[in-house]
């Protein structure tokens, strides 16, 4: 069977939205620009949720409208918490992807969204009804899908009770997500390539959080389960502020590319672009 294309969605608003002193409008900008221009397939770049909750992020509307899209080719993707969210994001012509964490985790998804997960289930059907009429894809990430701090019940069968739950509404883009860096490869293992079977119409991704010294066996174990859809974050900058205290950071962009390249994977990056950005994110990341 003929592989699929490697798809890399860079994660700036991941990366910065647990930075505590506000980062000026225009650096963002300026900084995703220069994603923008490198050829990834989808930028994460902000989110329409309570600037309360997440204040860093609470210019999402003022970074899209600087934002250069006439000459590149990659997708923009915002994340939601709610209907209001995504009715908000939905509303600008320039994003492609509404992206909404739900857990599998009854405490994180309270603590994420301010919702039970029976409620969230209700969200995630008006997103794909929305989605649908504005023309939008819904990407519905499974967060705490390998594990949680909390002491909630977690397995394989209740990942895909909930991956089972979720398609049948409509969802056509999964992330399975590593929300505090608790996978391991032999969970990616174990869980992955059966999804891939299960769903073979969904397009399976993962995000995954990471400490440096686990990120290159966790990037491998993806790529050898089938995985081809994956979030990073330049630096491994990142991580989820409203899951732990301690932040642990996302997949780093730089390895996983020296990964991919090393398989042969076609990625059409820019480097060049890819090394101003590198340079750039000294002003962003202080």
């Amino acid at each position: 069977m003929k592989q699929k294309p490697v798809k890399l969605i860079e994660c700036p608003r991941d990366a910065m939205q647990g930075i505590h002193d506000f980062i000026d409008t225009d650096i963002k900008a300026a900084y995703i620009n220069l994603l923008l221009q490198v050829g990834f397939d989808t930028i994460d770049f902000g989110s329409f949720v309570s600037p309360k909750a997440i204040p860093q992020l609470r210019d999402t509307a003022e970074v899209l409208a600087k934002l250069e899209l006439h000459t590149t080719s990659t997708k923009l993707l915002a994340i939601i918490a709610n209907l209001r969210g995504a009715e908000a994001a939905a509303s600008h012509t320039e994003i492609s992807y509404l992206g909404f964490p739900f857990s599998i985790s009854e405490t994180f998804q309270q603590r994420n969204t301010n919702s039970s997960t029976a409620q969230a289930v209700t969200t995630v059907k008006q997103m794909l009804e929305l989605c649908d009429k504005a023309q939008k894809t819904a990407v519905i990430y499974l967060s705490m899908g390998f594990g949680n701090p909390y002491g909630d019940e977690w397995n394989l069968e209740i990942v895909e009770k909930w991956a089972d739950e979720l398609v049948s509404h409509g969802a056509k883009i999964l992330a399975l997500s590593d929300t505090t860096g608790v996978s391991s490869p032999e969970k990616i293992n174990a869980i992955v390539p059966g999804l891939i079977a299960r769903y073979p119409d969904v397009e399976i991704g993962l995000h995954l959080h990471s400490t440096p010294n686990t990120r290159y066996e966790k990037i491998q174990a993806a790529y050898e389960s089938g995985c081809r859809r994956f979030d990073s974050a330049l630096k491994g900058f990142g991580g989820c502020p409203m899951a732990a205290d301690d932040l642990t950071g996302n997949m780093a962009t730089e390895e996983l590319i020296s990964y991919l390249l090393a398989k042969d994977e076609p990625l059409k990056l820019d480097m060049e672009k890819w090394q101003e950005a590198l340079h750039f994110s000294g002003k962003v990341f202080l």
